[in-house]
């Protein structure tokens, strides 16, 4: 069984009403969690390139770059034409990007919500997706108490 069917939660993947890039995040992480996500990309291996190189870093240095140094990231695709961009800003946040244009319908919404559910099964801790531009108002999210991806804000009447 969805996690989430598209009829209920697809006003939450309007790239006109949500901006296009999503945020998602793992709150109150470390760089052990990084490290645990950057070994669940090579373990599924999930097709991956890094801004500098195609390797998969390690967290570890990543995270502890200058203050000045260019912020690299990871893309990960986790399916085909389904692609999450890791920022590596911080070290207590785990934070991605997803392209809501790539995400439309009930088939790729199975696919984004068991990425999410890899990662915080991954980690045991929520994975919460904040409309683009409004960081710290989640609207969906993994629970791990539901081990399931759950709505964490109402449906906009559309």
């Amino acid at each position: 069984m969805a996690d989430l069917l598209w009829d209920d939660v697809r006003c939450f993947f309007d790239p006109d009403l949500m901006g296009s890039l999503p945020d998602l995040r793992v709150p109150d992480a470390s760089v052990e969690d990084w490290q645990a996500v950057l070994d669940l990309v090579e373990a599924r291996g999930w097709k991956c390139q890094y801004s500098e190189g195609e390797t998969v870093p390690r967290a570890e240095s990543v995270l502890s770059r200058l203050a000045d140094a260019e912020c690299p990231n990871l893309r990960v695709w986790p399916a085909a034409g389904v692609l999450a961009i890791f920022r590596f800003l911080d070290d207590q946040v785990v934070d991605f990007d997803v392209d809501l244009r790539e995400l439309q319908g009930q088939e790729r919404l199975d696919v984004f919500c068991g990425f999410l559910r890899e990662i915080g099964r991954c980690l045991g801790k929520p994975v919460l997706m904040d409309p683009e531009g409004d960081y710290g108002h989640p609207v969906l999210g993994f629970d791990v108490g539901a081990d399931r991806v759950v709505l964490l804000a109402e449906p906009l009447v559309m």
